[in-house]
């Protein structure tokens, strides 16, 4: 048995390229989460997106 991913998705694009992905049930540790990988990651040609998978809404990117 698979557990289904949560609602909310964030991810990380480099190049282009989706390179890393995290599902979260809870918005604010979605949020969280966001924050840390924008903080660890973000730098030049990448992209991180905190999506509602089930409304296809972007509610958070950077840059």
């Amino acid at each position: 048995m698979t557990e289904e991913p949560g609602r909310y998705r964030v991810s990380l694009t480099v190049g282009g390229v989706r390179v890393a992905n995290g599902w979260w049930n809870l918005l604010a540790t979605a949020e969280k989460k966001w924050t840390g990988w924008v903080g660890e990651q973000g730098r030049d040609g990448a992209r991180i997106e905190l999506v509602d998978t089930e409304t296809s809404d972007v509610l958070k990117a950077w840059p």
